[in-house]
């Protein structure tokens, strides 16, 4: 039986509905323009009436003054001087009087304190004002004609982003008249590249430039989760390599019991001493793991109190010194310090104090016998930070850009004197990262590292 298809063919842009056809780019642009200018001359034209208004004010301040100060001399009660220092008669109320637009007749009368009546003819100062004013008005009427200019200049800048809009407009018509999500065949060519793809070789490729979009969101998809399946992988295989060295030795120091342990004293003493370091050791990375596991899965809940960095800082410098005899510790923070509230935050005291000694024992293990370790604290802006300083060997910048990572150790700190389970540091920085912290990192081979943590301080 033959199957029924639908036949399909691109949609011309002439073709299209009169209710899609696209706009015209210069009308939206010269309507929002002028809406623009509108809105600068709406502006304009208070900002001058206000100007007018306040001349206006100040002109008749200035003649009310004026006239006032030109009153003849009385002698009657009130009498003061005006700034020339002529005797004048004290006014007691003004009056404006005139008869329309007929300006012949207005006329200023004040009324003074002898009981007089003092009239001005107004029309020698109104046509004296009259050029001025005439000029003032014919230059706010001309700047109105900049309306025109205003508009074409705002349409010049919006022109560009109104071609962008109908090329977008032109895009999604031509788009959505041939959607590939619509179309059987490239749906099957997409089903088909998918099930190509591979663990080892996780990418879709169809060859069809409308699923191209779709492509690169799988393929990052399954990048992803390529990673994240590599990254487990790793992790598994290092940590059964780091368990299975120790339960080597204790195999091997078990066996070398069972053969000569029961009667060489020395032979039995040896093993016990291995065996409980090789078990302290195990002990150890498991609850590493454990904690790391714990972490990933949202299960390690923070007990947040208040926590004085400084204080923190000091007792870490003080044990150090009591278990390490072999570098010389050294801490920067003072008494003040540890009583004062400018190095509060808000943490997990226990967690944060197990950071800091993480970051000091890498200091102790990778520094020579006699240098000294610096311990410190401070408040920077809205952060307070605690630092370890050492002058052992140092990391390379590629080393540094991989330390946090789990089971990762450096090339100098693969000797067996040295060696530890790899997981301390990331074990910090889960600790630092779960106070909303950062963690800096500045070293150079030969010379020593410095870890700097910030965490936010808390608000006193």
């Amino acid at each position: 039986m033959l199957s029924e298809k639908t036949s399909r063919r691109p949609v011309a842009l002439d073709e299209r509905p009169a209710h899609t056809a696209l706009r015209s780019p210069s009308r939206p642009t010269a309507s929002i323009a002028r809406s623009i200018s509108w809105g600068f001359t709406w502006r304009k034209l208070v900002h001058w009436l206000l100007e007018d208004v306040l001349v206006v004010s100040l002109l008749i301040c200035a003649f009310v003054w004026h006239c006032t100060a030109m009153l003849p001399a009385a002698a009657a009660d009130g009498i003061t001087e005006n700034v020339l220092g002529t005797p004048i008669v004290k006014p007691s109320h003004c009056v404006f009087t005139g008869n329309g637009a007929n300006i012949s007749t207005w006329k200023f009368t004040i009324h003074g304190g002898d009981g007089a009546e003092y009239a001005t003819m107004m029309e020698p100062y109104v046509r004296l004002l009259i050029p001025p004013a005439a000029f003032m008005l014919f230059c706010q009427v001309l700047d109105l004609f900049d309306f025109f200019s205003d508009t074409r200049r705002v349409r010049r800048k919006l022109q560009p982003l109104n071609d962008l809009a109908i090329a977008a407009e032109a895009i999604g018509q031509v788009t959505a008249s041939r959607d590939p999500m619509t179309d059987d065949d490239k749906m099957a060519t997409l089903e088909q590249a998918i099930e190509r793809a591979t663990v080892d070789s996780p990418t879709v490729s169809t060859g069809d430039k409308d699923l191209r979009s779709i492509e690169v969101a799988l393929n990052g998809l399954l990048r992803q989760m390529q990673e994240a399946k590599l990254q487990q992988m790793r992790f598994v295989s290092d940590a059964s390599h780091e368990l299975r060295t120790p339960i080597a030795v204790i195999q091997g120091y078990v066996n070398m019991l069972d053969r000569w342990g029961k009667t060489d004293e020395s032979v039995l003493e040896e093993s016990i001493e291995a065996l409980k370091a090789e078990s302290d050791h195990m002990q150890e990375l498991v609850e590493q793991l454990l904690f790391l596991a714990r972490g990933d899965s949202g299960r390690n809940a923070l007990n947040r109190t208040d926590v004085n960095i400084a204080q923190v800082v000091h007792e870490v410098w003080e044990e150090s010194c009591m278990i390490d005899e072999q570098h010389d510790y050294r801490c920067t923070v003072s008494e003040d310090d540890t009583q004062s509230d400018h190095l509060l935050t808000e943490g997990d005291l226990a967690m944060l104090k197990q950071s800091l000694r993480i970051i000091v024992q890498n200091a102790e293990k990778y520094s020579p016998t006699g240098s000294t370790i610096t311990l410190s604290a401070r408040r920077e802006g809205q952060s307070v930070c605690y630092s370890v300083q050492d002058e052992g060997i140092g990391m390379s910048e590629a080393d540094v850009r991989h330390i946090f990572e789990r089971f990762y150790r450096a090339e100098g700190a693969r000797d067996g004197e040295t060696a530890g389970t790899g997981l301390g540091l990331s074990i910090a920085k889960w600790i630092v990262d779960a106070h909303e912290g950062s963690i800096e990192v500045v070293s150079r081979e030969g010379v020593g590292t410095r870890f700097i943590v910030r965490l936010p301080a808390k608000q006193v």
